[in-house]
Order: C-alpha cells, then structure tokens, then sequence
C-alpha cells in the first residue's frame, strides 16, 4: 500500500494527530481501531502458526473493539481450521455459529452463497462424526460384559465435501474513515460515480486511487494496494477550504457525461455529481447517447454552490452489437448510413425499428429490420453466403450471341437470294423457272434464321434468369437482445459492479 502525504494517516499516526485538540469521540474511535489492527494483527500470525484457539479469541477482541462483520467471518474460519484439523465437532459448531453471525451481520455479502455452503457442509459433517461414534461398539473384557473403561474413538478423516470446502484462510479488510465524516468516496476516478461515504469498510482487489471529498473541504487523494490478508486502516484528515466553490450537476437522464472546460480531457464524472471547484469562469457540457448536447456557461464563486441543471431532448438509445466471422472485412450500415466502415461493431442506436445491412465483397448481403429498444444490447451474428459463380449465365450469354449471329447470317443470304430472283424476273430475259433452286434455298435460309433467332431469344431470357437469380444458401444472423445494468455494489465485506441480464 502507497499512501500520499496529502491529508492520509494510517492508524498510528491519526492516534499522534489527535492528541492536538480533537473531539473525545474522535479519539476513541481512533483508539479502538489501534486496539482492533493489534488484535487483528496478533490473531493473524497465530492463524498461521496454526494456533486456531487462540487466533479464534484475537478476531474476537478485534471485533470487540470495532464491529466489522468480516472479523465474524475470520472467527469462524479459525474453527474450521481447527476442526478440520482434528474432526473436532466441537470446533465445527463454533465455526458455523460465527458464519451465521457474519451473514446475520452483513446479509448482502458478496460471498454469502459460499459461506452458506461451508455451513451447510459443516452440519452435515458433525452429524456425521457423531454417528460415527455412536455407532462404535464398546470393548468387552472377554466375558460377554462390557468394560467399565471408556475408551478414546480415534478422530475420523474429514469427509470428501469437507476436504473439497479446501484450507479456509483469513480475510484481510480495508477501512476508510476520514475527519469529518459523511465524505464522498470515488474510487480510480468520478466518471465511475461516487463508490461509498465515509466511514466504509470492506475488500478491495488490486490497486486502486481513492478520491475523499467534502464539500467545503479540501480534496484528499491516496493509492492503495491492498493485502488482502491484512488490515488497513486509512484516514483522510481534510481541512477546511473557503477559497473553493461547490458545484451540483445533474440531468433528466442519470448517467450522463459531464465536461468541464476541455472536452478533450475527457468526461470528469457522470450525472448526478457533487464537487469542489475553483472559481471563476466554467463551461459545462451534458451528454448521453440519443440526446442533443446540453451547454452552459456559469461563474463559480468561493463559498458558494452552484446548480447546473440539464435538460436533455433526444431519445434514448440501446447497443447494437455485429459479430461473425469474417467481419473484420464488411461494412455495417443503419437505414442506409454506413455505422461502422468495419466490423465487430458495438455502437449505441436509437430505440425503434432500423434496417441493419452487412456487406462483405464477394458475400451476399445480409439485411434485417431490427427494434432497437432503450438499454439493451442487440447482437447479431451475422454469417455471410460467398457469392454464388455466375458462369452459367454466362455460358448463356455466348450461346445467346451465336444463335443471334447464326441467325443473322441466315437472314442475310435469304434475303439476297430473294432479290436476286426479284431481279431476275423483272428483266424477263428469260424469266426464273419456278424450279430454281434459289427458291428452296431461300425458304431454308429464312426458317433457320428465324429458328436461330428464336434459339437465341430463349437464351437470353435463361441468361438474364441466370444472372439474377439467389443463386445458393442466404447470409443469416442469430439475433440475441438482453436488457444490461451495471449498478455500485458495496457491503462491509465487498465493493464493486454488478451485472444483470434478462433474457
């Protein structure tokens, strides 16, 4: 864990800052989580010279000193241990009375179905050993009595579901507190939305920077990388700042993005947002997807707070995601406009009914009117036909010609038989016999023009046929619409995002 010097103590040094004059409650609040951190601290380092007993009694006294259900949790993970260790039943149903009373404590747990089941299976396993022993017959001395003495029952090896429940380790915590109290928290940045107030405690994963403002007061700013086997105990003491405004922006539409002055920077936070500000002269822009831009010019003054108020007009928008193989190398297009020059492609849309086109070179086309409705994600996958081969058109297309030629060739030599003959009987020197042959050829000539002429006509129209026919399978798509919500999800024991689905 990296800590700033801006306004961030650990534990120790807020009990030295105290002694300056701060309220008695305050210091008492100090002095119990120092007391909390050592009993934790001593609780950990028995847990792992595996002295479950007294580890068990040391997450007792933390607790004892600061009511964190996580140190609920750490006790009966203690007994586990110890009754995993020796089958101890006793030690079992130690362990699953403190796993009740963690739940009991913190009944929006992040790991509630998990700790249910390691209370479930603890049950089961108590019962179990003790019918084990029950059912041990007592010794005999040989004479058909049984003996007085009573004899140890060996403990039994954990069961298979125990041993599948894995080693139970301890669990670190993180408390953030700060002076005064009621402070926003943000975790990595505003755009996510305000994370928790203070006082908080819980699990954070990784590393993360942590945001602490109040309004009057200066910002405090800190990294934390937390162990998630140890307890850290972080404070923000936050002086008073009178040279600062305050400013409260929100929106008709929650969840908008918020700009301050530099569109380029990026957007600070989401609707509805809370800070400190410096004075002077701000522009203000509010923008969410299917809604015109809202903007407004103000003038922050220290001390004082300022509304900004947006009225959004548009409506609102869902996510239509495209997907498939081979998409790397198609447009995506809505009602004629090209969306995305390339795919996959996940764009937000305005709610309603929309032509969806895919095209690839060489692919048939894939079209779908889709209804695009307000948060919720659209996918198609599209799967693109390739092009059917059109060379039987073609082939057409040639014999078409040469019927056509053929015919025309035909034509020609009937025609100039006919007037060669025409010729003839007009001199009269001496007039054509009406057995020249000219005339059987010409009718012949003339026919098989026309046949030839009628042949390539039929092919032409197949050709034609052939050239605009869906030839092969269509492009397809599989269509999935879901409803999505990400929403803060913060308890003693976990903070993060949730997600849902509707399907």
């Amino acid at each position: 864990m990296s800590l700033r010097p801006s306004y961030i103590l650990s534990a120790i040094c807020v009990a030295a800052c105290l002694v300056t004059g701060a309220h008695p409650a305050t210091a008492q609040t100090a002095d119990a989580l120092k007391k909390a951190q050592g009993s934790f601290d001593s609780a950990q380092l028995d847990y792992l010279q595996g002295n479950f007993d007294k580890a068990a009694q040391e997450f007792q006294e933390a607790y004892a000193a600061r009511q964190f259900p996580q140190f609920l949790y750490n006790v009966g993970a203690s007994y586990h241990m110890k009754g995993k260790k020796d089958s101890d039943t006793a030690s079992y149903e130690k362990a699953v009375e403190f796993y009740k009373k963690y739940l009991a404590e913190d009944p929006t747990a992040a790991d509630k179905p998990k700790v249910e089941k390691a209370i479930g299976v603890l049950e089961t396993e108590i019962k179990r050993i003790h019918d084990a022993k029950a059912a041990t017959p007592p010794p005999t001395d040989g004479s058909g009595a049984g003996s007085a003495t009573p004899v140890a029952v060996l403990p039994a090896a954990p069961s298979k579901e125990v041993a599948e429940l894995g080693d139970v380790k301890v669990r670190g915590l993180i408390v953030i507190e700060s002076e005064p109290q009621n402070a926003t928290i943000y975790l990595d940045d505003r755009k996510k939305g305000p994370f928790a107030t203070t006082p908080w405690s819980g699990s954070l994963e990784g590393e993360h920077k942590l945001i602490i403002e109040k309004r009057g007061y200066q910002v405090s700013e800190s990294t934390v990388s937390a162990d998630p086997s140890k307890l850290f105990v972080l404070r923000a003491v936050m002086s008073q700042s009178t040279y600062l405004g305050w400013v409260e922006v929100t929106s008709n539409i929650p969840n908008s993005d918020i700009f301050i002055d530099d569109k380029a920077q990026g957007a600070i936070g989401r609707t509805p947002l809370q800070q400190n500000i410096k004075p002077g002269k701000h522009t203000f822009w509010i923008s969410s997807d299917g809604y015109d831009e809202y903007k407004q010019e103000v003038e922050v003054i220290a001390g004082e707070t300022l509304s900004v108020k947006a009225a959004l007009k548009g409506s609102p928008v869902g996510k239509l995601n495209v997907l498939g193989i081979g998409i790397e190398d198609a447009s995506i297009s809505v009602d004629g406009k090209v969306l995305c020059e390339r795919g996959p492609c996940l764009k937000g849309v305005q709610q309603g009914d929309h032509l969806v086109t895919v095209k690839r070179p060489g692919y048939k086309a894939y079209t779908r009117r889709i209804n695009i409705q307000a948060k919720t994600e659209t996918s198609i996958r599209a799967t693109l036909a390739p092009e059917p081969s059109r060379s039987d058109a073609i082939v057409a297309y040639v014999l078409a010609a040469g019927f056509g030629g053929g015919g025309i060739y035909l034509g020609l030599q009937a025609n100039k038989l006919r007037d060669d003959l025409k010729a003839d009987i007009k001199a009269g020197t001496p007039p054509p016999d009406s057995n020249d042959p000219r005339f059987t050829r010409g009718k012949v000539y003339a026919i098989g023009a026309d046949a030839a002429f009628t042949v390539a006509g039929i092919t032409a129209l197949t050709a034609i046929y052939y050239t605009f026919r869906d030839k092969g399978s269509p492009s397809t798509g599989l269509i999935d619409m879901r409803a999505l919500a990400l929403q803060p999800e913060i308890s003693p024991t976990y903070a993060g995002l949730a997600m849902g689905g509707h399907f």
